[in-house]
């Protein structure tokens, strides 16, 4: 969230920054990270793909960081109820394929990540300096006091 609420400040010429070897624009990528994580995290509930209603209006950076506020606590919280066991059909190249939901929580994270690392070098390079986005933070900012 935290290098959402950043780069949700940033003017239109620096969202649309585009960096060589990375998805796209700063912009670009966080409507995709927001997208995916959005439906990993409806796959994983509902065993179903996510569907953007059908003439729905774009979203705007308001909805993607709206959208990531929801799906964090989504993921924590559906997390511990996930076996081994638990599948989701995905379309793999045309062909129905069961894929192990454990394996849709690690796409989650490491396409989070790379796509989270993409943006953090592109703003580095525009002089702006990153959110520290390290695990260890992330426990301190949400580790109950005591």
């Amino acid at each position: 969230m935290r290098l959402f609420e950043l780069c949700i400040d940033l003017s239109d010429e620096q969202l649309d920054t585009k960096m060589v070897g990375a998805f796209g624009s700063i912009r670009e990528t966080l409507h995709h990270i927001a997208s995916s994580e959005k439906s990993y995290l409806h796959r994983i509930i509902t065993r179903q793909p996510y569907r953007r209603p059908e003439g729905a209006p774009a979203p705007t950076l308001a909805d993607a960081l709206q959208s990531i506020r929801a799906t964090g606590p989504g993921f924590v919280s559906a997390a511990p109820g996930i076996t081994a066991q638990d599948t989701v059909v995905v379309d793999w190249q045309g062909t129905p394929r069961a894929v192990p939901c454990a394996i849709i929580l690690t796409q989650a994270i490491n396409h989070a990540t790379e796509h989270r690392a993409q943006i953090m070098a592109t703003l580095t390079q525009l002089g702006i300096q990153p959110p520290d986005l390290a695990g260890w933070d992330y426990l301190d900012a949400t580790r109950e006091p005591g």
